[in-house]
């Protein structure tokens, strides 16, 4: 089982096809998203718990539960044909996230919030020395686990030359790369790589690219967080298709 804290997130949950168990409530509040909760959890047959703040702070993993905690089945990665599915259902061409062993859930989170919020297919992350999806994972994703499918491939490169089998070009975000992300098209069916916070994209992942592009920069910083660089990036994939 996982668990799903705070009030968008549980929300989120309650209104997708998540299976929640049970759900915990700080027993002092009743108002707001709490009350909308409570009323989703009653039609659905969800039995809820009203407890106190130490009970709360006990089953949080995040320590940010909102007073909010649901328990639900584990957290169900897709495959990369169900991503690809899903842009075929909204009659648009793929757009996926490739995330390169990012490390850190906040950012995680950030991206697939992003990418859902933009209109990104699904989201792609390797199984070994990266973040996977978790409470934290959900809580800054504000819920968007819930609806963007996430796959956890084995091999990231081997995703990549699926991706590319099915017609996908794949840019890889680079600081070093060579074209901006305005002077690229990118309205056609395609992936974006965002590597690992420290390192990057690995060399053989960015040798698998078909384009390095990267953000024009007028600062003395030169980098980004990853979370940032992505949503910079979905953003101008959004512009380029038409808002």
């Amino acid at each position: 089982m996982r668990k799903i804290e705070g009030k968008n997130p549980v929300f989120e949950a309650l209104n997708g096809d998540t299976v929640v168990d049970t759900i915990y409530i700080n027993k002092e509040m009743a108002e707001g998203m709490v009350s909308k909760i409570t009323k989703l959890a009653k039609e659905r047959n969800i039995p809820i718990k009203y407890v106190d703040k130490d009970k709360l702070m006990k089953l949080s993993e995040g320590g940010r539960h909102q007073g909010v905690i649901a328990v639900a089945e584990e957290f169900e990665y897709k495959e990369i044909n169900d991503i690809l599915e899903l842009a075929n259902k909204k009659n648009e061409k793929p757009f996926v996230i490739i995330l390169d062993e990012i490390t850190d859930v906040h950012n995680l989170g950030a991206v697939i919030r992003t990418a859902e919020c933009l209109g990104a297919h699904g989201v792609i992350i390797p199984k070994r020395r990266a973040a996977s999806v978790n409470s934290v994972v959900a809580k800054t994703s504000a819920g968007a686990v819930e609806y963007l499918p996430v796959a956890r491939v084995t091999n990231i490169n081997q995703a990549i030359e699926e991706l590319k089998e099915k017609g996908l070009w794949i840019y890889g975000a680079d600081m070093l790369g060579e074209k901006y992300i305005n002077e690229e098209k990118l309205d056609g069916a395609i992936g974006i790589v965002i590597g690992n916070e420290g390192k990057g994209i690995s060399r053989l992942t960015k040798e698998k690219c078909d384009t390095l592009i990267k953000i024009p920069m007028k600062g003395n910083i030169t980098s980004l967080n990853a979370s940032c660089a992505a949503s910079i990036i979905i953003y101008e994939v959004l512009r380029q298709r038409g808002i």
